[in-house]
């Protein structure tokens, strides 16, 4: 990561970052072993286990302790007002287990998610697949790589062509899914892939596939970290006016949007 372009003090973090993740994975992985795990449900149906809750101590309690100590705002965390957010510059957004129905369901298409916001935008991300022990990171003006084994490679999104587009979509949207279904019938061209978690961005990200569209609502703790890994791959994330996604808003919800290999 020797690109001149990127910040120094990103991609020192990157290691310590990058350690948590596999951590909070290993640990993750420990409770995959249970057939029966424990579920409870939040107050919007979505599911918890106690996965979820193992990770979100590793990386709340290790990216706490990370100079310069900015704040930790996870999907298990207690609910922090818009009042006190307002004022963060800098902090860190972690999404302990993304793909909760998928670790049940154990098809292994879950990650570990954590991004570092600066106003308003993800400028490090990384995403960790224990099951297929395979990790993403990106830094600002640093590029994107995965990590499979002691083997790290730099990643690109591929150049698209129209009668060829490789659409991946959620398993658990079932109406997006048939949308793309009949579009690809009617055009005569393009496949469609279905995958959990971000593991749709990396997908972009890599090469693997070329577009991500999401009409439904999602967090933001869900996209920040597999944003800044696919537009630093060359892609790009907007919502459906084409304008690009910010965080931290008063309401932590994304509205539709659409990735995309091509900015």
């Amino acid at each position: 990561m020797a690109n001149p372009n990127a910040c120094k003090w990103l991609t020192e973090l990157l290691p310590c970052v990058t350690a948590l993740a596999y951590e909070s994975g290993r640990s993750i992985l420990t409770i995959y072993q249970d057939l029966n795990p424990q579920v409870t449900y939040k107050l919007d149906h979505s599911p918890v286990t106690q996965a979820d809750l193992v990770s979100h101590h590793i990386l709340q309690t290790g990216l706490a302790r990370l100079p310069p100590y900015w704040p930790v705002l996870s999907e298990e965390s207690v609910e922090v007002s818009f009042d006190q957010r307002k004022s963060w510059r800098h902090f860190w957004m972690i999404d302990p287990l993304d793909g909760t129905k998928e670790f049940l369901q154990r098809t292994g298409e879950f990650t570990v998610n954590i991004a570092l916001i600066e106003d308003d935008r993800p400028i490090l991300g990384v995403v960790y697949a224990p099951v297929i022990d395979k990790l993403y990171f990106a830094a600002r003006g640093a590029g994107s790589y995965r990590v499979e084994g002691k083997n790290t490679t730099p990643i690109k999104v591929a150049s698209t062509t129209p009668g060829s587009m490789r659409f991946v979509v959620s398993r658990h949207h079932a109406s997006e899914q048939e949308t793309l279904t009949r579009l690809i019938d009617q055009t005569k061209g393009g496949e469609l892939m279905v995958m959990g978690s971000s593991l749709k961005f990396c997908l972009i990200a890599e090469g693997s596939a070329d577009v991500y569209p999401r009409s439904g609502p999602t967090m933001e703790w869900d996209t920040a970290a597999a944003q800044c890994i696919l537009e630093e791959a060359g892609g790009s994330v907007t919502d459906l006016e084409g304008n690009t996604i910010r965080y931290n808003k008063h309401v932590l919800l994304n509205s539709g949007f659409i990735a995309k290999a091509h900015s």
